[in-house]
């Protein structure tokens, strides 16, 4: 092996790092005094300075940066009497950066800045920097995200040339295209999102057919109509990549006057729109399908809760037929009030036997994909309710219906039939790809799931993933639902956009794609291009398009995967941030929770909101406590007491600060709860 090598350093709080080798499958370790001055991200040359021993990185030193990652950090300001300090919000930049008494005039003490780094780390000597601006006090409204903003450097606004092409185009259809497409403004179709959607891009429809089959109609937005390649929309979009979402704001990817105007399906609406019409037996096999340009006319605008609320109704008189009684703890009253309820039953009357055949062949294709071993992976989001001034006030478990199972099935459905229909005319495409995990994190998995009494079989070296499903429907409605759903997800790999199809693990399927939501991810609307020149040509594509479109979908691929990546950490990020802003003010409150998993410094405990603290040893009580590493258990050297993952604990709340992002726990109860 060589002795110098180049990566990408990894940085920790504590000082140290691991350097990511492109070739190596295990990180190289960098010990605090080895670091040189690279921080988090950057690009170095390494060299080996110890070999690995058993169960051990092998050890380096940097050399050289290469390439500073990051030049501009977000942190707070602290004033001192000659000079001041900004600590970075990144708690991976272990460096404070130092801001002389010239450079930090004006500024207040526990004020958030941006500041750009004139002099980087060497030894002990801290970064050294100047304020180019300031966001605002810690606790101002709505800093917090915007500090989230700069940190990531996202796109916050949209250039004026980008807005100016937005808002150049009609908010009307071309009357000469119409009879271009096929024309289904007569049929009935509707939009299902959740009650504060802005950018509705998918709309349904389902038929029952005189054979028993069903005809599917899954309507997506046009987008690429509009967005032409080489504009200035769509050189913004690519570098967006996606929406993101921060809670109290959305960064978009393509500007609201497309996004939520002509691109949107609203109601009563003529949109042009790419629809996929499938005819699906009654085992849930598309027997034939096909992909035309259209125009459509959204019948009405539901909400998932809407539809909820109808389908239990129409189902709860069905039983009450059988049964002779209505259930008193009917889904549906919880809902609504039965004055709503009977306004929404009233103006939905001409529909609901739409809604019903959408449930039946949802369920149809749902236990399809369950056959097929797609993976359940039953892992509650959190709806985190903001006051008007941006401060976290309520967590909880985002609520899921059954309708949000429905419009899932279908866009599941319709990805993979194009992604099937492209990959076999060998066209320039981008997948979505979800590989195999590797043995080795699977018999790692195995052996904590042994604790628990799981275990994903194998045939030698080969995993399926039918045998994960087997395990998450064995732990369905147990304790440990969650703790199993959420170690089965950090064992499988992540998923990403290539040009090249190699299935999807996750959901069982052979091709897959994204196609669906052209409005907020860049993969959807460049495969929307692709098939209008596909259908525009008669799929009959000159070599030197296919040779263009091939390496586009190679790039875009590529990028699209790393502003996905990005947009998660976002996500993740301001998520971190207000639920530890909710729990500042919850110091000394009791919860109960459940172990959700046991590290060498502690145990993280997962409340019913779904906010997660850390409970350190010293925290645990008055004794030691040996960490057994294969079976991620903890054991009191003197009661014997065990701590394992999926234990139901009470827990009182110790530290909460929003600026770190971290949440601490002690135990309240010293025993465990049955």
């Amino acid at each position: 092996m060589k002795k110098e090598l180049t990566g990408i350093f990894r940085g920790n709080e504590k000082g140290f790092g691991f350097v990511k080798i492109e070739d190596l499958e295990n990180e190289v370790y960098i010990s605090r005094g080895n670091t040189h001055e690279a921080i988090d991200g950057d690009e170095v040359l390494i060299k080996i300075i110890k070999e690995p021993k058993e169960g051990m990185h092998q050890e380096g030193k940097i050399i050289k940066v290469l390439k500073h990652e990051k030049t501009k950090i977000v942190g707070v300001f602290q004033k001192s009497k000659n000079f001041g300090f900004v600590v970075p919000d990144d708690k991976k930049i272990n460096t404070d950066i130092y801001i002389s008494k010239k450079h930090s005039k004006g500024i207040k003490n526990r004020q958030k800045v941006v500041v750009e780094i004139t002099k980087f780390p060497q030894g002990n000597k801290s970064a050294e920097g100047i304020i180019i601006e300031v966001l605002g006090n810690v606790n101002e409204a709505g800093v917090d995200m915007l500090s989230l903003v700069k940190e990531y450097d996202l796109p916050y606004e949209f250039p004026e040339p980008v807005i100016e092409e937005a808002r150049a185009i009609s908010n009307m259809v071309a009357k000469k295209d119409i009879p271009k497409r096929l024309d289904l403004r007569q049929k009935e179709i509707f939009t299902i999102d959740g009650e504060d959607a802005k950018d509705l891009d998918d709309a349904v429809a389902v038929e029952k057919l005189k054979n028993g089959n069903y005809l599917l109609n899954v309507s997506i937005a046009d987008v690429s109509y509009y967005v032409r390649e080489k504009s200035k929309l769509d050189k913004e979009a690519i570098l967006r990549g996606t929406s993101i979402y921060m809670l109290d704001r959305v960064i978009p990817m393509l500007p609201k006057e497309l996004s939520n105007g002509i691109c949107s399906l609203n109601a009563g609406e003529d949109r042009f729109a790419l629809t996929v019409l499938m005819e699906i037996d009654k085992n849930g096999k598309v027997v034939s399908s096909d992909i035309q340009k259209s125009i459509i006319h959204v019948t009405r605008r539901m909400s998932y809760k809407e539809v909820q609320a109808i389908l239990e109704e129409i189902n709860q008189e069905k039983n009450q037929k059988v049964e002779g009684k209505q259930a008193e703890d009917s889904k549906s009253k919880e809902l609504y009030t039965k004055k709503q309820k009977e306004k929404l039953l009233k103006e939905c009357e001409p529909y609901i036997k739409h809604f019903k055949q959408m449930e039946e062949l949802a369920l149809i294709l749902k236990k399809r994909r369950e056959i097929a071993g797609s993976l359940n992976l039953d892992i509650p989001e959190s709806k985190i309710i903001l006051n008007e001034n941006g401060i976290a006030i309520d967590i909880k478990k985002y609520e899921m219906y059954f309708a949000n199972e429905i419009i899932e099935q279908f866009m599941l459905t319709a990805n993979e039939t194009v992604a099937e229909k492209f990959y076999w005319l060998e066209a320039p495409f981008i997948y979505r790809v979800h590989e195999i995990p590797d043995i080795d994190k699977v018999k790692e998995l195995n052996q904590f799931l042994w604790n628990l009494g799981y275990k994903i079989k194998t045939a030698g070296d080969i995993i399926y993933s039918k045998a994960f499903a087997e395990v998450l429907d064995e732990v369905q409605g147990k304790p440990e639902e969650r703790v199993v759903s959420n170690l089965i997800l950090r064992t499988l790999k992540v998923a990403k956009y290539e040009s090249e199809n190699k299935g999807h693990f996750g959901i069982a399927s052979k091709y897959y794609c994204h196609f669906t939501s052209p409005i907020r991810r860049y993969p959807d609307l460049f495969i929307h291009r692709i098939i209008s020149k596909y259908l525009e040509e008669g799929y009959n594509l000159k070599e030197d398009e296919l040779d263009k479109y091939h390496e586009q979908a190679i790039k875009y691929a590529q990028t699209s995967s790393e502003r996905e990546r990005v947009a998660q950490k976002v996500e993740r990020d301001s998520e971190d941030i207000k639920k530890a802003e909710f729990m500042q003010d919850k110091i000394g409150q009791v919860y109960e929770g459940i172990v959700s998993s046991i590290t060498s410094f502690g145990i993280f405990v997962e409340l019913e909101n779904t906010v997660e603290g850390l409970i350190r040893f010293e925290d645990l009580g008055d004794e030691y406590f040996i960490y057994d590493e294969n079976r991620k258990t903890l054991t009191g050297e003197r009661s014997k007491e065990v701590y394992k993952i999926g234990d139901k604990i009470t827990i009182e709340v110790k530290y909460a600060d929003k600026l770190t992002r971290r949440i601490d726990f002690k135990l309240a109860v010293r025993t465990k709860l049955s």
